[in-house]
């Protein structure tokens, strides 16, 4: 992997990540549609038959298959918030960046989108009060932060392209 893209459910973590590997010339791995793969049944379908639990050991499985694969890997909402998740992701090499947004924008991207469970099972507080806790993991697990709510995936890709050309210069320099 060259980047992994971390936030809340609705931040653009695909969308961008799609626009990022298509810009770098590699691939894109969404994890969530990796998950999907390896169940054979929609992420909703695990949750409701074998809790989030399961679904959670089965993220970490496929986390870990997915950072041996080059390219562009968008995760899901809660993958750093498993501590075993949150370890992968601290201490790969892999530079993970974090796309935040704020409530208003989060609950415009998500209000009617009936594939994500915890839109499903939680009310409006609810949602943001997940999305706060969530924050200072998502912050520790993050090499770089980007507000995404003034920006288009294009140019929150190219934020990225430039972020990555520029650390890949330290290193080298070094």
């Amino acid at each position: 992997m060259e980047a992994i893209l971390i936030g809340f459910m609705g931040s653009g973590k695909t969308t961008v990540g799609r626009l990022l590997a298509k810009q770098l010339q590699t691939a894109h791995a969404d994890l969530d549609e990796l998950i999907v793969q390896r169940a054979g049944q929609p992420i909703t379908a695990i949750f409701a038959r074998q809790g989030e639990g399961q679904f959670r050991q089965l993220e970490q499985r496929t986390l870990l298959a997915a950072l041996q694969q080059p390219g562009i890997l968008s995760t899901g909402g809660g993958t750093p918030t498993i501590a075993a998740n949150a370890e992968i992701l601290t201490t790969s090499s892999i530079p993970v960046i974090w796309l935040d947004a704020t409530d208003d924008t989060i609950l415009s991207r998500v209000a009617a989108d009936d594939g994500r469970p915890l839109v499903n099972e939680l009310d409006t507080t609810a949602l943001l009060t997940l999305k706060q806790r969530r924050a200072a993991l998502y912050a520790a697990a993050a090499d770089l932060v980007i507000a995404t709510d003034r920006l288009t995936p294009t140019q929150i890709s190219q934020r990225i392209v430039d972020w990555l050309a520029q650390s890949a210069q330290r290193v080298i320099q070094a």
